[in-house]
């Protein structure tokens, strides 16, 4: 056995047009021993493109946890392995960040190949706030866990990046309305493609916009950040109280079940202690 284990390359791949491959990243991917791809058939079809014969290993979301101590094995034991997801760069929404933390434990160095990434992208070019931002990434899929998600971030004061699938975006872009109010936003989709588009307005006319025309290609969300959080909001939050919070983003054009899941989240209490102090009180008005 090699006493010297070998090297983990996470080797960004185009995410639409081939001519964004890096030379650094074709010559790595011919000198590896293997690479490790999310999609075999998919990469299989851009390595032809570049005439790399490199071996194909499947690691993907359904086999990291048996796949995943295999690479780390070849690793040890001399290999060099090169990751690649999709498109884009691995280990960014994908699984590529488990076999990364494998290595790590493992005394195996990591290098990274950088080149196309969707998020980056679409943030340089979306006319939103850069000096500050936030990845999300995909939303969680389950109902309960995207909206307490979605409601944790309304006060957030920097501009947010999601990526959305064409068939969820319509739904998506009315629960962010539903809780962020019709704040700045842009969808960016088919990036680096032949038909990439920039849809740069509110969440109230990106919602109008993708009614009369069909989202289509895969999309990246941004979203401006809570603007109206500056120096000084965090002690005026600490002295408010539960209730003036709610209404603080109720006036904001947040609707009131999403202010109060985001108002029990900011200040670790419950959601029925606060939607029974925010009900006393329009009791209270009423009388």
């Amino acid at each position: 056995m090699n006493e010297k284990p070998g090297t983990l390359y996470l080797c960004a791949t185009p995410i639409g047009n081939l001519e964004d491959m890096t030379l650094r990243a074709m010559r790595t991917l011919k000198e590896c021993a293997v690479i490790a791809a999310e999609d075999t058939r998919h990469t299989c079809k851009l390595l032809n493109h570049f005439d790399i014969h490199t071996p194909l290993i499947s690691y993907h979301e359904h086999n990291k946890v048996s796949r995943g101590p295999e690479l780390i094995e070849r690793l040890l034991s001399g290999e060099d392995i090169a990751i690649v997801s999709d498109a884009g760069m691995p280990g960014i929404s994908d699984p590529g960040s488990d076999l990364v933390l494998l290595a790590i434990e493992a005394g195996v160095k990591v290098i990274p190949l950088p080149g196309a990434n969707a998020a980056l992208s679409a943030l340089v070019c979306s006319g939103l706030d850069t000096r500050m931002f936030t990845f999300i990434g995909f939303l969680p899929k389950t109902t309960k866990k995207r909206r307490e998600l979605i409601g944790s971030l309304v006060g957030h004061p920097y501009t947010l990046i999601l990526y959305e699938s064409p068939h969820r975006l319509k739904a998506t872009l009315t629960e962010l309305y539903s809780a962020f109010g019709d704040r700045q936003a842009v969808a960016a989709r088919e990036l680096t493609k032949k038909f990439e588009e920039f849809v740069r307005g509110t969440l109230g006319s990106l919602k109008e916009h993708f009614v009369l025309n069909e989202p289509r290609g895969e999309f990246t969300l941004l979203i401006s950040g809570n603007l109206n959080i500056g120096e000084g909001q965090d002690e005026e939050a600490e002295t408010s109280s539960p209730v003036e919070a709610v209404m603080a983003l109720v006036a904001d054009g947040v609707n009131k079940k999403d202010a109060i899941r985001t108002v029990a989240l900011q200040r670790k209490i419950s959601k029925r202690e606060v939607y029974q102090a925010v009900l006393q009180h329009e009791n209270d008005v009423i009388i």
